[in-house]
């Protein structure tokens, strides 16, 4: 055998005894939530949403694994969600966002207005950033 091959063949086995690990240690954690978010502009002049499965971080959520975080320290709750409080505008400029889907097996549909993207951000931190 050349070296070539032995390395070949090393790196194939090494590849497929980390993918092998991976579903044993995500199989003892079962799937919390599968939402679909979204964040829409005054009168729907445009929308945004991504789909979020936690507490895998799936879907294409750039935020995922802290948006799970917020999400499993807020039960499940949109409106428990402790945002960064951080200052905004005044500026009037209305965004809604919603939730669809499921939080440990419960049906979750949750809608509210913030004045504002920033107000938005501030209540609820990684959750809808994106």
């Amino acid at each position: 055998m050349s070296v070539r091959t032995t390395v070949a063949v090393a790196a194939t086995a090494t590849a497929l005894l980390c993918l092998a690990a991976v579903p044993a240690a995500t199989a003892s954690e079962p799937e919390r939530g599968r939402l679909f978010l979204t964040v829409s502009g005054a009168q729907n002049t445009w929308i945004r949403g991504v789909q979020l499965t936690c507490p895998d971080a799936g879907g294409h959520h750039p935020h995922a694994a802290a948006a799970c975080a917020d999400l499993q320290r807020a039960n499940g709750e949109p409106d428990a969600l402790v945002g960064e409080g951080h200052l905004c505008t005044r500026q009037y400029d209305p965004v809604t966002a919603t939730v669809e889907g499921d939080w440990d097996g419960r049906p979750l549909v949750w809608h509210k207005t913030y004045p504002n993207a920033c107000g938005l951000d501030a209540a609820t931190g990684a959750v809808f950033r994106f």
